[in-house]
């Protein structure tokens, strides 16, 4: 019995270490949204004062695991072998939810995982204890689960998403107004007063939130324990002069200081704390086994009162967790993944929108539109016009081409989404409020988003939508941590080591899977054959870039048309699906080069015009084509999926013989656009569609006199003919992007060499 129990032990610690980086995945948005969002520091230095402030808060954080040993349920109530269950269930689930939200990019909270998995497991348990006592009572749960610390944790939840949001929106409301976009050209005192407060407060930060609770603390506690106002009002005095110092002597930038000083300080409060999160419980279990062994006593008897004690954890265990979490920081893609959504959510300028706009956004949207509306009425014009003035984005002359290499938001913006975080964050602890790091710094920077007027007529019902998406996932972050590690505890309580070990071979596979899935998403984006946005401001350099999209294009249609065909023909269902999922994500990727027409445009150089004409009936051109071919695959899907009859002989050889010919079609243009040979478009590949055609309308033609003498299945005549005449449209698609390309080809020619 003692060896199952130091297997568990050894099983959990190496679920820990895997926790430590699908966690630091997760929260890495915590500190590094406003460092990377404003491009204030470089990508290195602000990974290296990340790793710093993790290291450092990963050694200060001894003092912090007693929320696994005792903060959810009453350790006395429990056995040793009950005990070990729910630790067990608890990491299990923790580990799969994470990367559950780490594959989807969604930032989630690791402390409301941890703790909701904690009273699910503990409440499973202890309603198996109580049914195997005939006095026992739904009531007598309140002796085993400790309910007003989860009450405090909910409610802190809702208050915190409210409060900082608003305080982010005000606070960012308020400072835009004073510093406006031009805040580096305010007068030196004014950023050595704003680095003042900030830093003031990142630095009270980081003593109250940062090493609070930690035995380190207990050394300074008499300095500062009832001394706030003075110690704040001092350290304000103290950082507006050096502030004043930095802007004035060094001629440094006083803002990239700020977000360096506060991207260290919440690494540090994150390290500090949330390292319970991952390795609180694996501690607790062995510090726990170790008693078991000490007392001689059976598992099934042994009380673990020994948890209601405060033991130190070993600096060494911490020292590895700390290495484990900042290399993770560096090379995890998934933390990357969770961060791009908190910054492309606040991003000052339009982006490629990730989240579709649903009917509560909508109505969201339009009632705040509605209050804006009314509100300015009651402002005087002259004070609206000033206030507008202050929200006004200099324009900024870049090279061609580097328009999309401009921060996400700008260096105010990154400070006070850094300063309202750690105020906020301090404010709580003092008071003994819990709450969620990732909440707060969430929702302080989409507050300050909506203040700096980052979300527009053009992006307001994404962001608002995807804003209610991440909410949404937090709630049920904490639904479906209790559930799942309560059912997770039952099933070991009923198969004991057994399940235990399927379990863990099941939550291997997953984690294996969502690698892979991952894995293949990241190289879907940089797909050889993925489309990529014109660059170039003349008609020949348009020419030649989108040259490649068009082969690209037609290569993946090409292939769907096949894939769509042959499923049709097998009634093949799976194979259907995927060709109607690609040609969804081709048009997806040929919706974003319609979204870059705009910035193209702007970016053109007057004497260049004529270019953006070319491109935009390029563009239009890709899209009839992935429409047709989209058309296809849907009605050849639908028909597959509602069990019509299948295609007759004829009919499927009359299509097989149309898409080979289709295909070899697609063949011959990708080689022209591939070789850029377009004088081989006129006659050859126009006789050649000719010829096509012609064959499609035959086929057409066939299957009505079909239709007329022998066709008893009006379904397939329908789907026939869908199809046909889409293939026509598709041909028709393509020879429009030929006669484009090669009237321009021939154009520029001329011009180049007037005597040809």
């Amino acid at each position: 019995m003692e060896n199952m129990y130091f297997l568990m032990i050894v099983a959990l610690v190496l679920l820990a270490a895997a926790d430590l980086v699908v966690g630091v995945s997760n929260d890495a948005v915590n500190f590094l949204n406003s460092a990377i969002g404003s491009k204030a520091i470089s990508f290195r230095s602000m990974m290296v004062v990340a790793s710093l402030g993790i290291a450092l808060g990963a050694i200060f954080s001894s003092g912090l695991m007693e929320v696994a040993r005792k903060g959810i349920f009453v350790p006395g109530e429990f056995y040793f072998s009950e005990i070990m269950i729910i630790f067990m269930a608890v990491m299990i689930t923790d580990i799969l939810l994470l990367d559950f939200f780490n594959t989807l990019g969604m930032p989630t909270s690791t402390t409301v995982s941890i703790v909701f998995e904690l009273l699910g497991a503990a409440v499973a348990i202890s309603l198996i204890k109580i049914g195997a006592d005939d006095e026992g009572s739904f009531s007598d749960l309140l002796n085993y689960i400790n309910t007003g610390k989860a009450t405090e944790i909910i409610l802190g939840i809702l208050l915190s998403v409210v409060v900082a949001f608003s305080v982010g929106a005000l606070v960012q409301y308020v400072s835009r107004a004073l510093l406006s976009f031009n805040f580096e050209k305010k007068a030196k005192w004014v950023g050595a007063v704003f680095g003042g407060v900030a830093l003031a407060s990142i630095t009270y930060f980081i003593f109250i939130k940062g090493l609070k609770g930690t035995d380190y603390y207990a050394q300074i506690k008499p300095m500062i324990e009832g001394k706030t106002l003075m110690i704040v009002f001092i350290s304000f005095l103290v950082w507006t002069f050096l502030s004043y110092i930095v802007v004035t002597v060094f001629k440094k930038n006083i803002y990239q200081l700020i977000i360096a000083i506060g991207t260290f300080a919440l690494a540090l409060a994150f390290a500090g704390n949330d390292l319970v999160n991952f390795i609180g419980v694996p501690i607790a279990a062995w510090q726990s086994y170790e008693a078991w062994v000490a007392s001689g006593v059976p598992a099934t008897e042994f009380t673990m009162d020994v948890l209601g004690s405060k033991v130190a954890t070993p600096t060494l265990l911490l020292l590895a967790a700390g290495l484990i979490m900042v290399l993770t920081l560096w090379f995890s893609s998934k933390a990357k993944r969770v961060v791009k959504t908190s910054i492309d959510l606040s991003r000052q300028d339009e982006t490629q929108e990730r989240f579709e706009p649903n009917f509560l956004s909508r109505s969201v949207v339009r009632f705040a539109m509605l209050i804006s509306k009314y509100t300015t009425t009651l402002l005087p014009n002259s004070l609206k016009e000033k206030i507008d003035r202050r929200f006004e984005k200099p324009v900024i002359e870049l090279n061609q081409g580097k328009t999309h290499e401009l921060p996400a938001f700008d260096m105010v913006r990154a400070a006070v989404n850094l300063m309202v975080a750690s105020v906020l964050i301090s404010l709580a602890t003092s008071m003994k409020l819990p709450l969620s790091t990732t909440y707060v710094t969430f929702m302080v920077a989409m507050g300050t988003s909506l203040a700096d007027r980052a979300w527009g007529s053009e992006s307001a019902v994404y962001r608002v939508a995807g804003v209610m998406n991440v909410i949404g996932g937090w709630f049920f972050t904490a639904f479906s941590a209790f559930v799942a590690a309560g059912i997770i505890a039952y099933l070991i309580h009923l198969g004991g080591a057994t399940m235990i070990a399927v379990l863990l071979l099941l939550a291997i596979l997953l984690l294996v899977r969502n690698y892979i899935k991952h894995t293949k998403r990241a190289k879907n984006v940089r797909a050889e054959d993925s489309l990529n946005k014109a660059e170039s401001n003349s008609v020949q350099g348009v020419i030649e870039e989108s040259a490649d999209n068009i082969s690209k294009a037609l290569k993946r249609v090409s292939k769907i048309n096949h894939n769509t065909i042959t499923g049709l023909i097998e009634q093949d269902l799976v194979a259907l699906k995927k060709a109607k999922n690609q040609v969804v994500k081709l048009e997806s990727e040929i919706e974003g080069l319609q979204n870059d027409i705009f910035y193209f445009i702007k970016d053109l150089d007057d004497s260049y015009l004529g270019a953006s004409k070319f491109y935009i009936d390029v563009i239009g051109s890709i899209q009839d084509v992935a429409q047709s071919s989209n058309l296809i695959a849907k009605v050849s899907h639908k028909h597959v999926n509602n069990n019509h009859k299948a295609l007759k002989k004829k009919q499927a050889e009359e299509l097989l013989d149309i898409n080979e010919k289709l295909g070899h079609l697609f063949g011959q243009i990708r080689e022209v656009f591939d070789s850029r040979s377009f004088d081989k478009i006129v006659p050859g590949i126009i006789e050649e569609k000719q010829a096509l055609l012609d064959s499609v309308t035959d086929s057409i033609q066939r299957q009505v006199e079909r239709t007329r003498t022998e066709e008893l299945s009006p379904k397939n005549a329908t789907l026939y003919f869908s199809i046909l005449l889409e293939t026509k449209d598709l041909i028709k698609a393509n020879m429009n992007i030929l006669n484009l390309y090669y009237d321009e080809h021939k154009r520029s020619t001329n011009i180049d060499d007037p005597e040809a």
